[in-house]
Order: structure tokens, then sequence, then C-alpha cells
């Protein structure tokens, strides 16, 4: 079998780099069409995915649905047409689909997300009137300088100041809870952030949201990503919200970068098996 890596941490006897995240040369889908497998680095352009898919039975990771429903308003459009739990969501593809729609759906506080950043950069609790101003202001200046439209309003869901994080590596799932400040109800979970890592806490409610998330991933095909999901914590109820998806992502509450690699090069031995 000729294993094809543009990967620069699974290294085959066949390997390339496509530098920059430039669309693929002619050398590299020369390449590709000589390959039996493509294994693809997260930070993958759409158009190295497309090109190894055209010309290659054998791709991995399955990044169809990140190229289908690209960035958080693609995300709240997935989570809707799947019918899957997630906190409600309004959709504004532009600054005029703001001006031109109907009046937001939620009451103070609310959450306002842009269309593109991690780590919770580019992601607000909009308490007030003058909140709200600041966010659109902000979103008028990333689609105008930085070509980048697009942002959603969602209902806040208390939490309790925490997030779990559940990866997906081939067919194995990872779960771990990001925890703001001890005794801190904050609104932000992630680790850029100052939160930490809790891999014991609410293991039923790990596994509630692993199973959720399982069968998410066996219709979606979906075999590569951290997903984020919320609980709320005045509800007895243990739905786990689908919040994000993540197809680059930390790794510390794997267990580094280390651990990371061992985990993804042994997923990918087992795919190939499959293969």
């Amino acid at each position: 079998m000729d294993v094809l890596s543009f990967h620069l941490c699974l290294e085959t006897k066949h390997n390339r780099v496509c530098c920059g995240g430039h669309s693929p040369s002619p050398e590299d889908i020369a390449a590709i069409k000589q390959a039996d497998v493509v294994l693809l680095p997260p930070y993958c352009k759409e158009s190295l995915y497309q090109t190894a898919c055209d010309h290659c039975a054998h791709v991995f990771p399955n990044y169809k649905q990140r190229y289908r429903y690209p960035g958080k308003t693609g995300q709240a459009a997935f989570f809707l047409d799947m019918n899957v739990p997630h906190p409600k969501t309004q959709i504004y593809r532009s600054i005029s689909s703001w001006h031109n729609g109907k009046d937001r759906q939620f009451d103070f506080p609310f959450v306002f997300k842009l269309d593109w950043g991690g780590e919770g950069n580019n992601v607000h609790l909009v308490h007030t009137e003058e909140d709200l101003a600041y966010c659109l202001v902000k979103a008028e200046a990333w689609e105008n300088n930085q070509n980048k439209p697009g942002f959603v309003l969602q209902q806040y869901i208390p939490t309790s100041g925490k997030s779990l994080r559940v990866v997906v590596i081939n067919k194995k799932y990872f779960s771990y809870w990001r925890r703001g400040p001890e005794g801190c109800d904050t609104f932000y979970s992630n680790i850029a952030k100052g939160a930490s890592i809790d891999l014991e806490s609410d293991p039923h409610l790990q596994q509630a949201a692993v199973t959720t998330l399982k069968k998410f991933c066996q219709q979606t095909k979906i075999n590569l990503a951290g997903f984020d999901f919320i609980f709320n914590k005045d509800d007895s109820d243990i739905t786990p919200y689908f919040l994000e998806i993540n197809y680059c992502f930390r790794t510390k509450g794997l267990g580094g970068p280390r651990v990371y690699q061992q985990l993804l090069e042994q997923g990918v031995r087992e795919w190939l098996i499959k293969k």
C-alpha cells in the first residue's frame, strides 16, 4: 500500500509539505494520483482536501463536513441540519443581513460569536445594548477589513464555568472538562484564558456526551476533531449541548503533543488496517 503523507507528524515512505497552506502544486497532484492513501494535516486548505478526494479513494481525516459547513455560522447550520441539541442560535451571514433581518430572539444576556476565532477569541457575553453595539462594530470591521463576514447570536446557557471537550481520533473518544477558576462562574472555559483540565468529574455527563458524539460521528463520518459540549447547570436533564467543532485543537487535555502524536499514530494505523 502506497501511503502519502502531508502531515508533518505522520512519517511514511512518501512525505510532502504543502507549504503555507497553499493549494497543491502539479507535483503534489501527481503524487496524490499515485497514492493508495493520503494523510492530511489539520491546517489543510480545502483545495488540497478536495484534490486528495478527487484522485484517491482513501483520505484521512474526513473533512467533508468541515468544508461543507465552514466557520461558526456553518457549524450552527450543521447542528440545525443534524437536529442535535445545541443552544438556540440565530445566524447572520453579514452585517447587512442583521440590518435587514428579524429582531433577535434572545433576552440579555446572550452570546455573540464572530464567524472566525478560537480559544474564546471573538466570543462575547452580551449584557446590554452597549455591549451589542460594540460587537456589531467589531463584526463590521472584520467584514470590511479582514473579508470575514458573518456572526451568530446564541442563547446563553449557565454552565458553572466549565465545558466538556471530547476528542475523536478515528474510532476512539477522549473526554475532559475545562474549568474556570475555582469558585468563579466565569463565562470562558478555554485553556488559553486560564482554564484547568479536569479528567475525573461527573463521569455520567462525560459518558452522555461521548455516547451522543459516537452517533453523530457515525452519521457524519467525522474521524478527527475536538467537540465542545456544555450542560445547563439549572436543568436536571443531562442533555449534552453541541457548542462547537474544532478541527485544529490544543492537546494539553490529552496529555500534551507527544501523547497526542502517539494517539494519532495509533488511530491512523487502525484506520489503515480497515482500509
